[in-house]
């Protein structure tokens, strides 16, 4: 049996890799040896946005994109599904339908703000750096 000294840095690092990934519920679990369902944290990335603007993007993935969920501010996995729908179709996103804004998503996201005209001048190299950010910004203020 593990002291209770050994097992919370274990759980905390548990926690914290599962809100990395995505997945609290299973890696606490693991960590504690329990079996029981904790909560999933649904991550969420705006990439810089406020929330007004990451709202004024949901309206936009409603209206173009299929995005069904609530209009609350907060990219979530169903956000960012929508917003892949528009980045495979027109931006050269070539991953899944996942929901995860990772390195793809955002070279696609890059692209799109580059030659979109939002005012993104950088790499396309899937860092949502401040330039990116900052374009993302404009283009959620202009749609």
């Amino acid at each position: 049996m593990r002291s209770i000294t050994t097992t919370r840095p274990l759980v905390a690092l548990g926690v914290a890799l599962g809100i990395a990934v995505g997945g609290v519920a299973t890696t606490a679990a693991a960590a504690t040896g329990s079996v029981a369902a904790a909560p999933s944290v649904r991550a969420v990335q705006n990439f810089g946005l406020s929330s007004a603007q990451a709202q004024n993007v949901q309206n936009w993935l409603k209206q173009n994109w299929g995005y069904n969920g609530a209009i609350d501010g907060q990219l979530g996995t169903e956000s960012w599904k929508a917003f892949q729908r528009a980045l495979k179709d027109f931006w050269g996103y070539p991953g899944a339908i996942d929901g995860i804004p990772g390195t793809e998503t955002v070279k696609a996201l890059q692209r799109l703000l580059k030659d979109g005209g939002w005012g993104y001048g950088g790499a396309i190299d899937g860092i949502a750096g401040a330039g990116t950010r900052a374009a993302f910004r404009s283009f959620a203020d202009g749609i």
